[in-house]
């Protein structure tokens, strides 16, 4: 079938994006779902950093590709093989698809999942295939397995979960990845435990959940940190208890407002410098976590005696240290129970043709999660 597409062919184009135009709306040709695939239709996708990393080169994928990876649709038809899957039902979309049989899967721990991770930075579904060509020929590389800027698309069964109708899709579109990594964050990786001071340093859709996460786990005080004043202001109406201004001074006050440094501090900003300000705002015995993608050229500096003298954590997460079939029904369960209003982090609704002007947005730290909403 023929579907509409947004292609990058080139990475590391010059911004402004609204002028360099590094974003093609193009018509594809859509193979139908091989075995353990689905045919969604997409209804709403978000835009990610993630994304944007792959626009500016900071994060090389496979080229061509269809871009977008956050995302949630209704399955059209099913591949043979599938099972738990019927045409009707709404999904939600997981950058990471969980073979569920390798080490990592097999230890709870899906976001490292190997054979996804393999076809993700090879640019195929987690079979190995591609499902999306050009017209006449040549191959487009898919994007985490998702693809999630085209109006239809073909998905492993294993980057879908269900979820029920009643959810908004352009809500629902944002479990996907601003919530399973921000809260997941907060609740999986670092396990906030109640009382404890937390730090939030960049406060995008990832930032802001991860927030979410923390305000959810009864964390005090909570310390919201980002460049933006409006985005500082949401941080306080989401449960911040105080707002700092990035920069120079951040970590003083940070250490300052903590009693000498946070228990926690989530970095997800994607900065090395970032992070190292997020250790340095770390008190004795405390973690730093972080959810961030830096350009794999970035380099990381602490002193090392710390983690011992001081008992420091360092640890990484991915899709917030998930299990998308498990996390996913909960946080939505969650926000049913009006304790994580996800709503509040949708910015903007956009159309397909204006995501260059949108990544422009996010670039600028004007937006806290845009959505293409297709009709």
């Amino acid at each position: 079938m023929r579907v509409r597409s947004a292609v990058l062919r080139e990475m590391g184009a010059e911004p402004p994006y609204a002028d360099s135009r590094p974003i093609e709306f193009v018509e594809l040709e859509l193979d139908p779902p091989g075995p353990g695939e689905l045919l969604v239709r997409v209804r709403a996708a978000g835009l990610c950093h993630s994304d944007l990393s792959v626009i500016d080169g900071s994060r090389p994928r496979a080229m061509p590709m269809a871009l977008g990876h956050e995302a949630a649709g209704e399955v059209v038809a099913l591949g043979p093989g599938v099972g738990g899957f019927a045409a009707g039902d709404h999904v939600v979309l997981a950058f990471v698809p969980a073979c569920g049989g390798c080490g990592p899967c097999r230890a709870g721990r899906a976001a490292l999942c190997e054979p996804g991770a393999a076809a993700n930075a090879a640019g195929t579904l987690l079979a190995g295939g591609r499902r999306l060509a050009e017209p006449g020929g040549g191959s487009i590389n898919h994007h985490l397995g998702v693809s999630a800027f085209s109006d239809h698309i073909v998905v492993s069964e294993r980057s879908a979960v269900k979820v029920d109708p009643d959810l908004p899709f352009e809500i629902a579109a944002l479990f996907g990845c601003a919530v399973l990594t921000g809260v997941g964050a907060a609740v999986n990786a670092a396990r906030i435990e109640p009382g404890q001071s937390v730090a939030v340093l960049g406060l995008g859709g990832v930032g802001l959940s991860a927030l979410l996460g923390a305000v959810l786990s009864a964390a005090d005080p909570i310390v919201a940190v980002d460049v933006v004043g409006e985005k500082l202001e949401l941080a306080r109406e989401l449960g911040a208890t105080d707002a700092v201004a990035g920069g120079p001074g951040a970590v003083a006050a940070i250490r300052e407002l903590t009693g000498g440094g946070a228990d926690h501090v989530i970095e997800t900003v994607g900065s090395a410098a970032v992070l190292a300000d997020a250790y340095a705002a770390t008190g004795r015995g405390g973690m730093t976590t972080t959810v961030g993608l830096p350009d794999p050229g970035q380099t990381l500096t602490i002193p090392a005696v710390s983690l011992v003298t001081e008992e420091r954590t360092l640890r990484g997460s991915y899709l917030g240290s998930s299990v998308p079939a498990r996390d996913l029904e909960r946080f939505i369960d969650l926000h049913r129970q009006g304790r994580l209003p996800v709503e509040r982090l949708l910015s903007h609704r956009i159309g397909l043709g204006e995501l260059n002007e949108g990544f422009d947005r996010l670039a600028g730290g004007g937006a806290v999660r845009q959505a293409v909403v297709f009709d």
